[in-house]
């Protein structure tokens, strides 16, 4: 899991599921999935399976924004352990383009570094 995503102890035990999931969430904007784009912040799992994810978009004027949130939510409900979830978004910090991960820029022909 990245290092700039924040997880309390739960998510920690379900980072690789939570990984995986959040690579099948594309941007159809940038046609690159939400973890290397770097919009996702923050993932809480309480102890009755309940998960709170913190996300950003690249802007704020994202055309997303009503339904990638939706979609987030439906993706990590099918890891087992977690019974519902909710995505917050926020746009404080703004995101940066230093967020995107190696790979992403990568895929996106931007410089590595």
């Amino acid at each position: 899991m990245r290092e700039d995503i924040r997880l309390n102890e739960r998510a920690k035990v379900l980072a690789p599921q939570i990984k995986a999931k959040l690579l099948t969430v594309i941007d159809p904007e940038l046609e690159l999935d939400i973890y290397n784009l770097g919009l996702v912040y923050e993932i809480n799992i309480n102890e009755t399976g309940h998960c709170r994810l913190v996300m950003t978009f690249t802007e704020t004027n994202c055309g997303c924004a009503d339904t990638l949130p939706i979609e987030v939510a439906d993706k990590i409900k099918e890891i087992p352990e977690v019974a519902s979830a909710e995505v917050i978004v926020t746009y404080n910090p703004a995101w940066k383009m230093t967020r995107i991960s190696r790979f992403g820029r990568i895929a996106l022909r931007i410089s590595p570094w």
